[in-house]
């Protein structure tokens, strides 16, 4: 397959174009759409803190497009799996929703090769998005020249989460961050030692999604990035070096793991039972609704490592080709992107705006450190969230990984196949 050249770099009033017939705003019901009086939204934000942002995003678009039904696509499953494979099957079958939630980055490569969504580059024109969002931003939206989604967020993967309380039990202060992987790594130990739970994690793509946050401290930006342009081996000693302390951190985890989600995962740190979970920032909505306090209760940090590194991903939305009502996704791609949609969503969701415009002022701790660093940090495209790697190319990786942390192979042979994977997917 092609591989389309998204671009990985290290740094920092629609409603009167729209045809609207007359039909109140709905409360977010199951259905389908396309009667022209409504929008499908499909996305994977079915539950949690994900739902609430969701509803705070669907208030802000009856507000500004009152005539147009919201119709709620949602499905469950952890970072959209089962959604995505429910799509695939839609869109197969010539069933498109009018709008979808997609990962921007490498994952719409698939979907564009496919032709199964349409270049939305005339909308940035039209609602100046160009300029509302960071250059850098509209580089890794962009494919051969061309422009497939709309972002409503900026998230970070590689965020190390930690229970204060017990922190402190087993000896560890929670107000220093470890100083290196070796540290962290030892205070995994400790913790072991103490009787509770060093890492909590779930299913395959949180295990991916632990993964990559190793490779982002252990190689360093550059070097990271380099593992999806070929200027990085994947068989290289130093990605070794990643994958052990990968296999160590696998170690020092819940053997309920793989029949857990993220929410799960979450909880046993909330619950007390775990020290450490090493998730992206939707966990702060988690912390918030569970009524945890920053530092008080919990702390936060990126793994150790030589570069500071902001591990991105951006939710985004797309117009699929043969959407039932085009104009409702336009739309909805209008409130998306507005101030008061981005604002409203991403206080609830725990992501940072993606437009520069935004009035943040209002925004809590967790995510002012995050607008600090996207702003400061070098920059990693995720692999478990889609921006690094193709779906394909993912799907590869979880099959790869989950073997791994089975015990189905050993780690040369996950390394081998992780290097094959890159062969048949990279530029």
């Amino acid at each position: 397959m092609r591989r389309r050249n998204f671009l990985f770099l290290s740094g920092g009033g629609l409603a009167a174009a729209v045809g609207l017939a007359a039909c109140g705003g709905s409360d977010g019901s199951s259905g389908g759409g396309g009667d022209g009086n409504s929008v499908e939204v499909f996305t994977w934000w079915a539950q949690g803190s994900e739902k609430a942002g969701l509803d705070a995003l669907v208030e802000v678009f009856n507000e500004q497009h009152p005539d147009i039904e919201f119709v709620n696509g949602a499905v469950a499953g952890g970072a959209g799996s089962a959604a995505k494979d429910m799509l695939q099957s839609r869109l197969q079958a010539g069933d498109p929703p009018d709008t979808f939630q997609a990962h921007a980055g490498a994952e719409l490569n698939d979907y564009i090769d496919a032709a199964q969504i349409v270049d939305v580059s005339d909308l940035y024109d039209e609602l100046g998005l160009r300029e509302a969002f960071p250059e850098s931003l509209v580089e890794r939206l962009t494919a051969d020249g061309a422009i497939y989604s709309v972002p409503s967020n900026i998230h970070r993967s590689n965020v190390v989460w930690g229970s204060t309380a017990v922190l402190t039990e087993a000896g560890i202060d929670p107000s220093t961050p470890p100083a290196s992987m070796d540290e962290f790594l030892a205070q995994l130990e400790t913790l072991a030692a103490a009787g509770v739970t060093p890492l909590s994690v779930g299913a395959a793509w949180t295990q991916v999604n632990l993964l990559e946050a190793i490779l982002m401290a252990d190689l360093g930006a550059a070097a990271y990035n380099g593992l999806f342009d070929g200027s990085t081996a994947w068989d290289s000693a130093e990605v070794t070096t990643a994958l052990e302390h990968f296999e160590t951190m696998i170690g020092h985890t819940n053997t309920d793991r793989d029949g857990l989600d993220w929410p799960d995962a979450t909880q046993q740190l909330i619950d007390g039972t775990a020290a450490y979970n090493v998730m992206g920032d939707w966990a702060v909505a988690a912390f918030d609704e569970a009524g945890l306090a920053p530092q008080d209760d919990y702390v936060y940090f990126e793994l150790p490592g030589a570069d500071k590194i902001f591990g991105f991903l951006a939710d985004s939305f797309t117009l699929p080709e043969g959407a039932p009502n085009p104009d409702g996704t336009r739309a909805w791609l209008d409130t998306i992107s507005s101030p008061d949609g981005q604002l409203a969503f991403n206080l609830a969701k725990g992501s940072i705006p993606a437009r520069t415009d935004v009035d943040t002022a209002e925004f809590p701790e967790y995510q002012q450190s995050a607008l600090t660093s996207f702003a400061e940090d070098e920059i990693c495209s995720s692999i478990a969230h889609g921006a690094a790697t193709s779906v394909g190319w993912l799907n590869a990786i979880s099959d790869a990984t989950s073997q791994f942390t089975a015990g189905a192979t050993d780690l040369a042979a996950y390394q081998q196949a992780l290097t094959d994977i890159a062969a048949e997917n990279a530029a």
